[in-house]
């Protein structure tokens, strides 16, 4: 991947996970066979509990995660998600079809049927899609946002201290820079130059493999997507924002107030997220920043809060 000047002054991360997109790593993540160890007893639990309608799926989302970008929107919602992948329909091509059935590990008589725009085989994909996210993603939805803000919180910090270079080798063992040129020697190969469009980082707590680079939520004009595995996978991240060691340290409610300033919040936020009250946040927010663990500034009316360095390093020692 080459980079102009321009990209590598416009590198960023993106806001948040999104469900259809978590949804399609997660499709991906049940049908490959690395990193038994930690996915392996994820895998039979997803193999016993999803419905036989959910297979059609199979035929689109591929192990190796290089899918038609239509069934993974840029959409922050389940239901504008849905939207978006059934407005795609116009839009597909007999080119992205005969490459996607080439793939597919069954006939190929549903995908023609879908490219056809044959009405059953949409009602198929979208009951396929509903069913995947309310059995794997919606109950883990905290702990999938969990994951994303903490690698996006530690390669923040990354960036900060050792620069561009860096952030992304740790994306992949074996990702290294040559000049301005970004290389990750593992098949398939291919090359690409970014043309100052920018680089928009996304870590998946599904995804395993090496980083997959695709168009952007802003389409062929604006900056590329670059997925990678996030440092903590899904299979490994606590059922709650905070547990065990770090409970013990700071109480339930001030470690989960932690836990949240991964991203930065007010605290009107923190109250509704919490469901506490304001001065119990403003009590809890006064103890953690004279810790260091989290910084306060105010913008307008707002009072902004945020973990510092040793707030994030203590929630990955600690949580």
């Amino acid at each position: 991947m080459h980079f102009t000047t321009e990209d590598l002054l416009n590198v960023t991360f993106a806001r948040e996970p999104l469900p259809l997109v978590e949804l399609g790593m997660a499709v991906v993540a049940w049908q490959r066979r690395d990193e038994q160890a930690v996915f392996g007893r994820w895998r039979g639990h997803v193999t016993r509990e999803l419905p036989g309608r959910v297979r059609p799926l199979l035929d689109l989302l591929r192990p190796d995660g290089d899918n038609p970008q239509f069934v993974e929107p840029y959409s922050s919602t389940l239901e504008e998600g849905l939207a978006a992948v059934r407005d795609a329909a116009g839009a597909l091509t007999d080119g992205q079809l005969a490459r996607t059935a080439a793939r597919a590990p069954g006939s190929a008589s549903w995908l023609r049927a879908l490219w056809a725009q044959d009405r059953e085989a949409w009602d198929q994909l979208d009951g396929a899609l509903r069913s995947v996210h309310e059995l794997v993603i919606a109950p883990h939805w905290p702990r999938i946002r969990q994951s994303f803000q903490a690698d996006v919180a530690w390669r923040t910090r990354l960036l900060a201290a050792h620069g561009i270079k860096a952030c992304l080798a740790s994306t992949h063992p074996r990702a290294d820079w040559t000049g301005t040129v970004f290389e990750v020697p593992v098949e398939p190969d291919f090359e690409c130059a970014l043309g100052g469009r920018g680089l928009l980082l996304m870590p998946s707590p599904f995804w395993t493999g090496r980083p997959l680079l695709a168009e952007g939520p802003d389409g062929p004009d604006g900056a590329r997507l670059l997925m990678y595995p996030a440092l903590t996978p899904l299979p490994l991240v606590g059922p709650s924002a905070a547990d065990g060691a770090l409970d013990a340290l700071l109480g339930r409610t001030r470690a989960a107030v932690l836990q949240l300033l991964v991203q930065q919040r007010t605290t009107s936020e923190l109250a509704r997220d919490l469901d506490i009250s304001l001065p119990s946040v403003s009590e809890h927010t006064r103890t953690l920043r004279a810790a260091g663990l989290i910084t306060t500034r105010r913008d307008g009316k707002a009072v902004l809060h945020s973990a510092t360095g040793l707030g994030v390093d203590l929630l990955r020692s600690g949580g």
